[in-house]
């Protein structure tokens, strides 16, 4: 069989099984089992896949037709430019993470000198790297309750030579940290689904993501309120705490903010409008630092 005809039968399979965008997801998982460019796909269709590459191929498309992630499949996802080694334990990064990540860069370049950061739920640990690749001068200390996503996020900083600017300490939130530690910036993606819409969501989310890193209580406020409810302690003069959003509940989020003494200096929308980002420092330290532009 061919790179054409394989491409060209997995589509079909993986569009009887309900699967969004068939041709591309093929394409993807051939292109890592063959560990070539996706663009190098369209060159070499008429080269004949081995035995051993088909039934490799026929393994991963029969995965991605019980609609496991592609990113699972490969055991890997792209962040900013990053490849990050990814199993069950941890989130799929999304674009909209990419967003937090470069705000967060960017502060911190704007700001100059060195700067303590803390990421709250690092997961697969795509946020403390991307930041600390663009931002030099920072040292993250990066935090999650699993114990499991705490030992990929490891590996994956190690990986990128990071292990010397990026620790990892394993807690329920603040938990992870010393009651006197400090920060110049504080960030988070928290788990943010209301937790009775975890069961409307698409499989590849609700049957194989971790729920933990979904699940925000009731009404999706949850991690909010106690980010919200304990940040200023930890947050040097001028700091800044930035949080994803769930473009529902951002509203909600804001006002826990606000209602906490929070000044909402800005919220970004993601490229559908959604309210995605949002970038707090508290009111009485306002004074102190210069507007975020």
């Amino acid at each position: 069989m061919t790179i054409l005809e394989s491409i060209q039968r997995g589509s079909e399979f993986l569009t009887r099984k309900g699967v969004g965008s068939p041709r591309l997801q093929v394409e993807l998982l051939l292109a890592h089992m063959l560990r070539m460019p996706r663009v190098k796909l369209y060159i070499n269709f008429e080269r004949v896949l081995t035995a051993e590459e088909t039934d490799a191929l026929r393994a991963m498309v029969r995965r991605r037709g019980q609609r496991e992630p592609c990113q699972y499949i490969t055991a890997s996802a792209c962040f900013c430019g990053f490849e990050i080694p990814l199993n069950s334990h941890v989130l799929i990064p999304r674009p909209e993470t990419e967003s937090l990540a470069e705000r967060a860069w960017t502060w911190l370049k704007k700001r100059g000198g060195p700067a303590d950061v803390l990421e709250l739920g690092t997961g697969s640990g795509c946020l403390a790297i991307a930041v600390a690749c663009h931002a030099a001068e920072a040292k993250i200390c990066a935090t999650d309750i699993s114990e499991a996503a705490l030992e990929l996020a490891e590996r994956n900083a190690l990986s990128n030579e990071l292990s010397g600017r990026i620790q990892f300490r394993q807690g329920d939130l603040f938990a992870a940290v010393a009651a006197d530690a400090r920060f110049d910036l504080i960030l988070s993606n928290p788990p943010y689904i209301p937790a009775g819409r975890i069961e409307t969501l698409e499989p590849e989310v609700r049957d194989f993501e971790p729920r933990h890193a979904l699940d925000g209580g009731a009404d999706g406020q949850d991690f909010y309120r106690r980010i919200a409810a304990g940040a200023g302690a930890l947050l040097r003069p001028g700091g800044r705490v930035m949080v994803e959003l769930d473009g529902d509940g951002a509203p909600a989020t804001r006002r826990i903010f606000e209602d906490e003494k929070w000044e909402i200096e800005a919220i970004d929308r993601d490229d559908n409008g959604h309210e995605r980002i949002l970038v707090a420092r508290l009111a009485n330290q306002a004074q102190d630092a210069e507007p975020l532009k």
